[in-house]
């Protein structure tokens, strides 16, 4: 008979049942690497949403039955096999820079290593929380263990300038989690699933009846989130446009040879030239394979046939600042609403080691000594202007950008459609452009914006404000992508709040936790 801790659960009925039994070591280890593997099913392309809050379940049960260092170790198995799964495909981009498959696993391994970290530590500091005090496992399941998960999604998506994939409420969008996106952002719906997979454990702990209040509650948490997407947060403001967008299908590998410079320009020219009659044509990230200043007169040409079909051309190239020799990832746009001139929006938020290097002084000696590319690109301005094309603002967004939905929303409510250029060719046929593309979705909801996605190989999409798919060109083809959009004006609450008020409640939970969890240690040190 396993000695008393001293604490105890209570149940719905408000009765006193003993605390479950430590889970057996191994047992624990077993469960948690399934549930981690189980994860990112929930995501693209799998779509198996209702594996989100399972999945969690699983792990948060381990932890009401394991010592603080155990749940440490089980949460990081838990994110070894999430990670392990749900971002390997990173590796596949280590080849288009020459890295040996040695290096490319060796590298991508220790990015596995680092994210398991988040609920390693996660699990050891709801363990030792509920050890010092909080004993009902009610408030340890549906409050403090979803809090300190999210706060540390939110973690990770800004710490060494953020990662956001996998985050529990991408798996929710297109599904009826989705409606607390214009609420409370991605972080309002992985509370949800977080929640909902507290709910789970607490219904699965009961017997006979006393599972169908917790089962009731899950039902009423869903139902409403479902609800709420009904609600319509933004309209229409004007006349529809008529937009294409340019999938050239360029093969990575060949994509910068000096050669393949000519088949490209007129690769997307000639596509481009089918299609003057829609308002808007959008190119992807790096569309034309060089630096700005070498295409001058092809540009120059481009803009005067835009101008000359009263159309508008967004398209992606590096920029090379001679004076300052900054090099920028930048979209610009050209066509009757810029003259004989040209907008430009330089990216703002570089992928680390992609695009930039992090404790560069220490890091790149390191990387040069090893052989490995060096990436150099610079941060564009804080603060820039918003591109415009056919009488409204664009909210541009490139590539890894889409991923930041409290970066996204300061374009409005100025703009009244969101673009977005990417280049997933890095990434081959794996998973990565089909989560990318689900992150995208993601935005278009949050926002109440018709979402425009051009990239290279594909994912190439034109989303609705409810997250809806309207055309999608297939992944590895030539092709343009061709459809009628509104821009849309108006605010979701998310849109003005951004990830704030969500942040703030969830520390707030984790203050209360701490606060209760201190008094009831004193408490039990003064009887």
């Amino acid at each position: 008979m396993p000695r008393s801790t001293g604490c105890a659960r209570s149940a719905i009925h408000g009765g006193r049942t003993p605390e479950p039994r430590r889970l057996d070591g191994r047992l624990g280890i077993i469960a948690s690497g399934l549930a981690g593997l189980a994860l990112p099913l929930s995501f693209a392309p799998f779509y198996l949403f209702p594996l989100a809050p399972l999945s969690v379940a699983v792990l948060f049960a381990v932890w009401t039955r394991v010592p603080a260092r155990r749940a440490f170790l089980c949460g990081w198995l838990y994110g070894l096999a999430c990670f392990g799964f749900g971002v390997f495909w990173i590796h596949e981009s280590f080849q288009f820079n020459r890295i040996a498959i040695g290096w490319a696993l060796l590298l991508t391994g220790l990015l596995v290593m680092f994210l398991a970290l988040y609920p390693a530590i996660v699990g050891y500091g709801v363990v030792r929380l509920s050890r010092i005090g909080i004993a009902d496992r009610r408030y340890q399941l549906l409050l403090l263990m979803p809090a300190a998960w999210v706060l540390a999604e939110w973690v990770r998506g800004w710490f060494f300038t953020g990662f956001t994939w996998l985050q529990l409420g991408y798996s929710q969008v297109g599904f009826p989690l989705q409606g607390l996106l214009p609420v409370g952002g991605i972080y309002a719906a992985g509370f949800a699933v977080a929640v909902s997979a507290g709910l789970l454990v607490l219904a699965a702990r009961e017997k006979g009846n006393g599972r169908w209040p917790w089962l009731a509650a899950l039902i009423l948490m869903w139902a409403g989130a479902g609800l709420l997407g009904v609600v319509k947060w933004t309209e229409p403001a004007g006349d529809a446009l008529e937009v294409a967008l340019v999938q050239g299908n360029m093969p990575q590998d060949k994509k910068w040879l000096p050669e393949m410079r000519r088949p490209t320009l007129e690769r997307y020219l000639t596509l481009t030239r089918e299609h003057w009659d829609a308002d808007l044509i959008v190119w992807p990230e790096s569309a034309l394979p060089g630096l700005r200043d070498s295409f001058d007169g092809f540009i120059g040409g481009l803009a005067r046939e835009a101008r000359a079909n009263n159309s508008h051309v967004v398209f992606g190239v590096p920029v090379l600042d001679r004076e300052s020799l900054e090099l920028f990832n930048s979209v610009f746009v050209v066509g009757q609403s810029t003259g004989s001139g040209e907008m430009v929006y330089h990216k703002r938020h570089l992928v680390p080691f992609g695009e930039y290097l992090p404790f560069d002084a220490l890091i790149r000696p390191v990387s040069e000594a090893l052989g490995l590319p060096v990436a150099d690109f610079s941060l564009g301005p804080g603060t820039q202007p918003l591109l415009e094309a056919a009488g409204h603002r664009l909210g541009v967004s490139v590539c890894y950008e889409i991923a930041f939905g409290n970066e996204i929303v300061k374009a409005l409510p100025e703009a009244g459609v969101l673009v977005t250029v990417s280049n997933d060719a890095w990434f081959g046929t794996s998973i990565g452009p089909h989560q990318h593309m689900q992150i995208a979705r993601a935005r278009a909801v949050e926002t109440g914006r018709y979402l425009l996605r051009a990239t290279n190989t594909g994912i190439t999409a034109i989303v609705a404000p409810d997250g809806a798919i309207e055309g999608r060109a297939p992944q590895f083809e030539v092709q343009v992508l061709e459809g009628e959009i509104f821009p849309m004006e108006g605010m979701t609450l998310y849109a003005r709040t951004g990830d704030s008020v969500v942040i703030a409640l969830v520390v707030l939970v984790l203050i209360g936790c701490f606060a209760a969890s201190r008094g009831s240690s004193a408490r039990h040190d003064a009887g």
